[in-house]
């Protein structure tokens, strides 16, 4: 029988629902130590939902020999930070996206990583949905044959409510607008299946849907990972949100990802569909989603630091999606 392997949580805003959902799914294998937050009011919010033991003392958490691993949900300018404590107490780390506010941190927090020399993962759980998965194999098996053009639209919607909340919007507690807050999901998903090696035009901006600091429109005309074409747009401007689209021209069919259907046309005729299993959060309410992917994200994760392998995500992986972002928002500024 698989042994139980300590956790705790750190960071208890809206990110801590799907998480802990699956935290008490995965009860016969997490010992669930802690869920911590320094602000009392969503310590005492907190424990009105979970049954699990609170705290407002980080230092406690990270004190504690029985925690083995800690999921960090705090805003991403505070990842480098409390990642870096959680490596330097000895545990292993997986932490919310995006990896940090810049590149730069970034490469830092996966630097303290391989010192410490622990399983670092990294929340990007669109690559584990049942029909991501299934794209994914259909790809790498050569059921579409070669890859001949791909896009990607992520046409959500966020009110400006949404971005009247302190921080939200910003480089300093963002990082970034759509791509690196919303859209990051679905260009890693996309980066990790047909790859892109250079981003060839951009454009990026501020709609007047919004007021906020950062782009909440961005579109880019790429080169995939064979030289392929590709293009991408996406944008928290698109009332009232519709489910983000990874479409792939093939020499022997035609994939289409809507939200978390999968459709495969093949040239021979046949159709196989793999159904979506929820919503996908691509309007207001940004939590509208099941959180069967975050549990297979933690699951990854544990089993990494039970194999000594490598979570699918890691840092690296996570790293190459924000320079991605960080070159698209290059090119529009040129």
């Amino acid at each position: 029988m698989t042994r139980k392997i300590g956790v705790a949580v750190i960071g208890l805003g809206p990110a801590s629902l799907p998480h802990s959902r699956s935290l008490i799914d995965l009860a016969g294998r997490v010992d669930m130590r802690w869920a911590a937050s320094r602000s009392t009011e969503r310590v005492e919010a907190y424990r009105k939902q979970f049954p699990f033991p609170v705290t407002t003392d980080l230092d406690a958490v990270l004190a504690d020999p029985a925690v083995e691993a800690v999921i960090v949900l705090t805003p991403p300018s505070s990842h480098l930070e409390v990642s870096s404590r959680c490596f330097e107490a000895g545990k292993h780390v997986l932490v919310e996206k995006p990896l940090e506010l810049t590149v730069e941190r970034g490469e830092r927090l996966v630097a303290a990583g391989a010192r410490a020399g622990k399983v670092f993962g990294v929340v990007l759980q669109h690559r584990f949905r049942p029909a991501s998965l299934r794209l994914k194999a259909a790809l790498d098996a050569g059921e579409l044959g070669t890859v001949e053009a791909a896009f990607l639209n992520v046409p959500w919607w966020r009110p400006q409510a949404y971005y009247d909340e302190p921080g939200r919007g910003t480089l300093a507690r963002d990082g970034g607008g759509v791509l690196l807050t919303q859209a990051i999901h679905s260009l890693d998903l996309f980066r990790s299946l047909v790859g892109v090696s250079k981003v060839v035009a951009a454009q990026a901006r501020t709609t007047a849907l919004h007021r906020m600091e950062t782009e909440d429109f961005a579109s880019a005309l790429l080169e995939l990972g064979n030289g392929a074409p590709g293009t991408l747009m996406a944008t928290t401007a698109a009332n009232p949100g519709h489910p983000e689209r990874i479409e792939i021209i093939g020499t022997k069919g035609f994939a289409a990802l809507v939200g978390g259907t999968l459709t495969l046309d093949f040239l021979d005729g046949r159709r196989e569909v793999v159904e979506a299993e929820g919503s996908t959060g691509s309007g207001a309410n940004i939590m509208d989603f099941p959180h069967d992917a975050h549990r297979a994200v933690i699951t990854d994760f544990l089993d990494a630091i039970e194999t000594g392998g490598q979570p699918v995500v890691t840092g690296e992986e996570a790293l190459t999606s924000q320079r991605l972002v960080d070159e698209i928002l290059a090119a529009a500024r040129r």
